[in-house]
């Protein structure tokens, strides 16, 4: 099943039309779907899609020579090897001296783990043939630090030659739920909170089980894939995975300060350690949306980014020694169902802010949003704030099961003048977000007013489906 990824495609083929030489950079972290994309890009194109993997220089070049050769002339050519890169990557160019060649090599970390020297010998070869040609070059990586380091930072090899970079993110939640359609509402959020938006987790789903059913076979059994998921994916990424593990797993618990997670685990470089969970984009750090210098704030917090991390963290990782002793059953029964509302309150935040976001771009509110995001003080919380220029909305979000009522409305309206001192002249409007509707009383007081707007699940997941 392939989603979505309307913008990303829009993005390859206008750069495949160019009539100049591409060089395209896409990168993200592992099982978001890059393959499948650019797999799905290459559909009815002249083109070489190489696929590196651990291995030596000599047989990798052997593998890519195939590949090569294969594609410019025919399979009964594929074993001759080219003896240096440089005449690989000069055939190529010759190539692409009249026709378009789309040139993928997905994982090109492992070309350059197996072969240093490469990234120098690409950025040669660039600079004296292919940059003329007709080729359409994609490098593609998952190790996102690695690829920032030889081919988008500023000390790269290849730093200046690529004409297109993109960053791939996992799905958002309408795109998400394209995955289990059959599931109710209440269930479709829930599994967000749970999968994610990375399609290689979502595929896992079975849509003819319910969402039990898909926890307890698919990530709590051992042996499913998602059982060790995030062990396999850390260990890829990191060289010194124990300290990465103890900050990932004090920021799970609710550690979400620097120094609650350097007195959680005992890391006093954990700074350093952070900011690479950043970079992987495991890991994200907050500030209030009114904030004016964010990297300066000392109202930060961390949060788990991936949202399969904060429930792995939580119930499997935590649990490991009774999930081996097949005691999936009584952990999905005595801790995650009985938390799962609980565990989804904040993804549905990230829903609603989504629904902001997509409703402001496609004009369905009084002004285009410049930020949206939480707003805190040393007691205080706003779930989420629209900003605009000359505007704001403060949304209150309830995953609870039982109708919100006028008292919800009185106190995001006491709140709202903690957070008027930071809003300047703007003027505010109140959304309020509910999973289970909204009392009479507060219905018939909304109605009565011009700047409050209740939006209930059906609302809110309707209107993200069908409004593009």
């Amino acid at each position: 099943m392939f989603v979505n990824r309307v913008t990303e495609l829009e993005l390859l083929e206008k750069r495949y039309a160019s009539d100049k030489a591409e060089f395209f950079v896409l990168y993200g972290r592992r099982r978001v779907g890059k393959t499948e994309l650019l797999a799905r890009f290459c559909e009815g194109k002249r083109s070489i899609f190489f696929v590196s993997d651990l291995g030596s220089e000599i047989s990798l070049r052997t593998a890519l020579s195939a590949a090569v050769n294969t594609t410019l002339f025919g399979p009964n050519q594929m074993n001759a090897v080219y003896s240096t890169w440089e005449d690989l990557f000069h055939a190529l160019a010759q190539a692409a001296q009249t026709e378009r060649l789309v040139v993928v090599l997905d994982e090109f970390p492992y070309l350059v783990t197996a072969h240093p020297p490469l990234a120098t010998i690409l950025q040669r070869v660039w600079d004296q043939t292919l940059k003329n040609s007709q080729i359409m070059l994609i490098l593609c990586g998952s190790y996102i630090g690695m690829m920032e380091e030889t081919v988008l930072g500023y000390q790269a090899p290849l730093y200046g030659r690529r004409t297109a970079q993109y960053l791939l993110e996992p799905l958002q939640f309408k795109d998400a739920r394209l995955f289990y359609p059959s599931f109710p509402l209440e269930d479709q959020v829930r599994a967000y909170a749970i999968y994610g938006g990375t399609p290689a987790y979502l595929h896992t789903l079975q849509p003819q089980q319910s969402l039990k059913e898909n926890i307890l076979d698919g990530i709590l059994s051992r042996g499913s894939f998602l059982y060790d998921e995030v062990r396999f994916v850390l260990q890829q990424e990191l060289r010194e995975p124990r300290n990465y593990f103890a900050i990932l797993q004090a920021i799970a618990a609710g550690k979400t300060r620097l120094n609650e997670i350097k007195l959680a685990t005992g890391i006093e470089g954990a700074t350093a350690y952070l900011d690479t969970l950043q970079q992987l984009h495991l890991v994200e750090r907050l500030v209030p949306v009114t904030e004016t210098q964010p990297q300066k704030s000392r109202r930060g917090i961390y949060r788990l980014k991936d949202h399969y991390l904060r429930f792995w963290f939580r119930y499997v990782h935590p649990n490991r020694s009774q999930l081996e002793r097949d005691g999936a059953q009584i952990i999905l029964e005595n801790q995650v169902i009985p938390e799962i509302d609980h565990f989804s309150s904040l993804t549905f935040e990230e829903v609603c802010q989504q629904f902001f976001w997509q409703a402001g771009i496609s004009g369905k509110l009084p002004f285009v949003p410049t930020n949206i995001g939480n707003w805190w003080n040393a007691n205080e919380e706003v779930d989420l704030v629209v900003l605009g220029e000359n505007d704001a909305i403060l949304v209150e979000c309830k995953w609870t099961s039982k109708p919100v009522g006028i008292d919800i409305l009185a106190e995001l309206e006491r709140k709202a003048q903690l957070v008027k001192p930071e809003l300047g002249d703007r003027q505010i409007r109140f959304a309020l977000c509910s999973r289970s509707g909204f009392t009479s009383q507060l219905i018939e007081d909304a109605k009565r007013r011009q700047d409050v707007t209740l939006l209930d699940l059906p609302e809110i997941v309707g209107k993200m489906i069908f409004e593009k």
